[in-house]
């Protein structure tokens, strides 16, 4: 995965939700849409020099999943043994080999800069995320397709700054809530569609601040919201 990558990733969700392209960099959309969500950060390896991403970031010294894999290939990590009298030595022998592993994937194919992630396929700075697919700036994610700058959410798709809800499609800003699509700034809702800045509501369509509006009139006061957020 590179930055190309990710930014067509970025385009077509925004295509989705906004029916608009794209005009932020990927350091704009990490800014803007993604400035409160863990991610992983760059450290360096510390056996090669190279640049590496982790979640952990309190240790010492780090070692990529794949360099601890060659590594132990090459020489393993068993030490031989030798006399310990005091706890100060064997916390001090302990550091030979206390590394801590970066960039862990487990069954994904076309990951970058992603620390731990399991089953995904096309993920840029990502962590805690299984069985997604082109997922960019996300955290602890399930079964999600075209997301970005999402967390702790489950089976949605083209959604963008979605965070602790299920099954929502082509969002924005989404808390908490189930079954939404279409939809913008909403939070502790169900199953809604064609809906903005609501909370605590279900069953409705083109709503705005908990207000009933016909088709018409909600779709033009939705084109000036979404020109309002994708302001630079």
């Amino acid at each position: 995965m590179d930055s190309k990558t990710a930014l067509g990733i970025i385009n077509d969700t925004f295509l989705q939700i906004f029916n608009k392209t794209n005009q932020f960099t990927l350091d704009e959309i990490l800014s803007k849409f993604a400035f409160d969500i863990r991610l992983p950060q760059k450290v360096i390896d510390s056996l090669t020099g190279e640049q590496t991403w982790t979640v952990s970031f309190n240790s010492q010294k780090y070692i990529t999943q794949n360099n601890m894999e060659k590594y132990d290939e090459k020489k393993g990590w068993i030490i031989p043994k030798r006399e310990i009298k005091t706890l100060g030595e064997l916390l001090n022998i302990w550091k030979l080999t206390n590394y801590t592993t970066t960039e862990r994937v487990y069954e994904c194919t076309n990951i970058s800069e992603c620390d731990p992630l399991y089953n995904t396929e096309n993920a840029y700075r990502c962590t805690d995320c299984r069985k997604c697919k082109n997922i960019v700036f996300s955290d602890g994610c399930a079964g999600c397709e075209n997301i970005i700058a999402c967390q702790r959410t489950a089976q949605s798709n083209f959604c963008l700054r979605v965070n602790d809800s299920g099954n929502c499609q082509n969002s924005y800003n989404v808390i908490c809530s189930a079954k939404i699509s279409n939809s913008i700034f909403i939070q502790d809702c169900n199953n809604l569609y064609e809906c903005i800045f609501c909370s605590h509501i279900s069953n409705k369509k083109y709503c705005i601040a908990n207000m009933q509006y016909e088709k018409e009139e909600y779709m033009q006061i939705k084109n000036i919201i979404i020109d309002w957020i994708l302001k630079s």
